[in-house]
């Protein structure tokens, strides 16, 4: 039984994250910490966990992760940079679902977060965790990034036309939509639902930070530089990423549809819709899948896509889960076997 950690357990993330671990039958959560409860039963924070688990909260610092096989790291970014290197040291593996390690550039990463990376000797060790791109590199690492909510579904969305060189690398661009969950678990006036309800708004219109993520996956995808026009929006819906992505067809008879199938056939978490339907968010809640639609409308050199993921799950701790799987040789689907909830 492979024993796994979680650094960070009292965000959406990192509960999420347990809720799936504990659906997992080939790994056993030996710990999961936090350094304000620290002592206090789980399932008295999240109660949707009476009778499934009799974890406490430990101090991050008390030693209980350093006998774990894999330690998940659910913390905001600048967390996970200044403990990692213990772990490695002591030939554990570790899954880190911030962008402490997302970055390989690493004057570009201290550029959009504002602050010094304390750990750039281990930036070049860190392999980034976008199953359907990395799959092989993450089989055999020891440190692997998992992607962000938005950059998964972007560079799912694109990653067939990029590989084909059917498009303009140059003028791509990205309209996406968040529930506020992605925002985490934290009291901010702009999260309230008398602030968040019935409104719909952009922001970092100007520049986001996870701009610069999707635009290193897209350029290793495209083999070439990319640029990327990204709007993202907060949507009134607690869970849920829904991206509307644009951009230039540079070749003609292209039967889009079948380049779409024919790319993701053979993936377990990434379907196609069939000419005509269209992703929905509501669909992939608490799954760990994404749903991808191809349309050229009117039949002209523009081509629209549209993707839908939960963004706690396939864009956050079902994708590392499924990362796990991968470093573990186990099948994709353990653990993840979950169809989504509707309504």
């Amino acid at each position: 039984m492979i024993s796994v950690g979680i650094v960070g357990g009292t965000g959406y993330t990192g509960v999420e994250l347990l809720r799936l671990l504990l659906l997992h039958e080939g790994v056993t959560v030996e710990a999961i910490t936090s350094r304000s409860e620290a002592g206090r039963r789980v399932a008295d924070l999240f109660p949707t966990l009476l009778g499934r688990t009799d974890l406490q909260f430990t101090d991050p610092d008390s030693g209980a992760l350093d006998a774990c096989d894999i330690v998940f790291f659910a913390t905001p970014h600048n967390v996970a940079m200044h403990s990692v290197g213990a772990f490695l040291d002591r030939g554990q593996r570790v899954i880190d679902l911030s962008a402490d390690f997302r970055l390989q550039d690493v004057a570009l990463w201290e550029q959009w977060y504002g602050e010094a990376h304390v750990a750039p000797d281990l930036i070049p060790q860190a392999v980034y965790g976008l199953p359907e791109v990395n799959r092989d590199a993450i089989a055999s690492a020891q440190l692997v990034a998992a992607p962000g909510c938005y950059p998964t579904s972007i560079q799912l969305g694109f990653l067939p036309l990029l590989q084909a060189g059917v498009i303009d690398p140059k003028r791509l661009i990205a309209s996406s939509a968040s529930g506020v969950s992605g925002a985490g678990r934290q009291a901010k006036i702009d999260h309230l639902l008398t602030e968040a309800g019935e409104s719909f708004k952009a922001y970092g219109v100007s520049g986001h930070r996870h701009l610069p993520e999707i635009e290193q996956g897209l350029a290793a995808i495209a083999e070439q530089p990319v640029q990327l026009t990204f709007v993202p929006h907060l949507a009134p819906m607690s869970r849920g990423i829904h991206s509307t992505l644009f951009a230039h067809l540079s070749a003609s008879n292209v039967d889009l549809q079948d380049l779409f199938e024919a790319t993701y056939t053979d993936e377990p978490f990434v379907g196609v819709m069939p000419s005509g339907q269209y992703p929905q968010t509501r669909t992939v809640r608490g799954a760990n899948h994404c749903q991808i639609a191809v349309t050229q409308p009117q039949g002209r050199s523009e081509v629209v896509v549209t993707v839908a993921i939960d963004n706690l799950v396939k864009g956050a701790s079902g994708q590392a889960v499924q990362i796990m799987n991968i470093m573990l040789g186990l099948p994709e689907s353990s653990g993840l076997d979950v169809i989504g909830l509707i309504p």
